[in-house]
């Protein structure tokens, strides 16, 4: 009863939400932007910091069991008069805070060891931290989800699996909770404040903890190559530690673009999952699952630099996600808006984990919440399901590209080839293509010349349209085509009457029925 009474005097909410940028720093070592500061302001103001403002909290230092004690005392207003002598074998009456743990042993918040010592002065870890908390709000709940460093033997799992279904903690983003690791002064204080205000604990009801680990894309657009190794020295901007693809086809001429033929096998957005085949170096060669293709039964292989990729686990696979539907749109580090993170690829997709006025919070692969304004993107069920689109939304995202540049391989809103952009288009859609131009001609439906509609793709060869094929278009109607020509030239409407393609047309395949 004496917890139960504190306990709704500490739960009593604030009717307001707490928005970071409006705090000024109650401690000299937690900042505005630290990403506890919400959290320990919250604690300050309601008196259970112990710590002066205008001093130093400590964030970044282990926790020890006696601060955590007065930091749970004073949150359940627990009262320390009249408490049953404690047999410890380190705990003297005279100890400065004997009422203090009298207090918690009385309660059963805190036990001795086998050893029946309290060690008011070691570091509180992980796991006793899960049953502490547990211990002292009551808190209920199960859930068969367990993290992938906590072993269904350990001696405090159904307490970390209470914190986890309650949303007070999500482990790490590998998905591991580092049950001995000790806990800081500042994740003891994100735990309390979100048990005691659920305001805090803004983790998306769409959450859901999955231990396959996934190879993720970790930068706007990796570029596969056909070997792995060394690139030309203007290839830099494609091979940096966060490509600029705008940027390294700004800075080639017309013979290095060229001479990416056959160099390039195709690209990858950030988020897009990957296999990974094998490896040599700094380099790994992998098959893009999204990408289709015959060479590889998992998708489009190629090298790409190791370090473009991350590896996650699927937990917001059930949330809804954002998909970029402009040519290029810009991540922001605050959801204001003003501090640009990255900027992504149309046809990027990431899990939306909340809203905040004109922006949405989706969740990256390795660097946390981001913002992306609404008007960039598109709300893609968590199936990744979409309604059938007309022919005229086909097209009108279709001439979203006109007078982009050509980029061999290319498959961003920052350079395509030819059927990278139908690829690219009719994804935005929800209908996978193949990813090469030669397996576009031999999937869909064939529609003859005469019964072209809106949409459907219209292929290329050589020897007068008899031979290989090398090139496909899209048709927009009006004897007219939108397609990703060559190196020389950008995404351009022309008509079909233009020569080569006149003579070297192979045939049309629906893929809108």
């Amino acid at each position: 009863m004496k917890k139960l009474c504190g306990m709704l005097l500490a739960l009593f909410i604030a009717a307001f939400v707490f928005p970071l940028s409006s705090f000024a720093a109650v401690f000299t070592d937690v900042s505005d932007q630290h990403s506890a500061a919400a959290e320990i302001k919250y604690l300050a103001d309601k008196g259970i910091l112990l710590e002066k403002p205008n001093e130093k909290y400590r964030v970044n230092d282990p926790i020890t069991r006696l601060e955590a004690s007065a930091m749970i005392q004073r949150a359940l207003n627990l009262p320390m008069e009249n408490r049953p002598s404690v047999e410890l074998s380190d705990i003297k009456t005279s100890h400065p805070h004997y009422a203090l743990i009298a207090t918690m042993v009385d309660e059963g918040i805190f036990t001795g060891n086998p050893k029946q010592q309290f060690l008011p002065d070691g570091n509180l870890k992980r796991g006793q931290m899960a049953a502490v908390f547990v211990r002292a709000f009551d808190l209920k709940g199960k859930t068969d989800y367990r993290f992938r460093d906590v072993p269904s033997t350990y001696w405090a799992l159904p307490d970390i699996q209470t914190l986890s279904v309650k949303s007070i903690t999500t482990g790490f983003l590998d998905n591991t909770f580092k049950p001995n690791q000790s806990l800081t002064r500042g994740h003891f204080a994100v735990f309390l404040a979100r048990i005691l205000e659920p305001e805090f604990t803004d983790t998306p009801a769409c959450y859901k903890g999955d231990n396959r680990a996934q190879q993720i894309i970790n930068v706007p657009v990796a570029t596969l190559w056909k070997t792995p190794g060394d690139k030309r020295h203007v290839d830099a901007a494609a091979v940096s530690k966060t490509p600029d693809i705008a940027k390294w086809l700004k800075e080639m001429d017309l013979p290095q673009k060229q001479w990416l033929v056959g160099k390039v096998e195709t690209q990858a957005l950030y988020g897009q999952e990957v296999k990974v085949l094998q490896t040599h170096k700094d380099w790994v060669q992998v098959a893009v699952l999204d990408q289709s293709s015959p060479k590889n039964a998992a998708g489009y292989p190629g090298w790409m630099l190791k370090s473009h990729l991350t590896t996650v686990y699927p937990n917001y696979s059930s949330c809804e996600k954002a998909m970029v539907k402009t040519k290029t749109a810009v991540l922001s580090q605050d959801e204001k808006g003003q501090k640009p993170f990255r900027t992504i690829s149309f046809n990027t997709t990431l899990p939306i984990v909340g809203k905040a006025g004109n922006l949405m919070a989706v969740q990256t692969p390795a660097d946390g919440v981001k913002y992306i304004n609404k008007n960039t993107v598109k709300t893609v069920n968590a199936k990744g399901t979409m309604p059938k689109p007309t022919k005229e939304q086909i097209i009108e995202t279709s001439k979203t590209f006109d007078g982009l540049s050509y980029l061999w391989a290319g498959t961003s809103g920052f350079g395509l080839d030819c059927s990278g952009f139908t690829y690219s288009v009719y994804r935005q859609h929800g209908i996978d293509l193949p990813r090469d131009a030669s397996v576009q001609a031999v999937n869909g439906l064939k529609v003859n010349k005469k019964d072209l509609q809106a949409g459907d793709l219209l292929f290329f060869a050589y020897n007068k349209g008899k031979g290989t094929v090398h090139h496909v278009g899209m048709y927009i109607g009006n004897g007219q085509m939108i397609h990703a020509p060559n190196p020389k030239r950008t995404v351009e409407i022309v008509p079909l009457t233009l020569e080569p393609y006149k003579t070297e047309y192979a045939g049309a395949r629906r893929y809108l029925r």
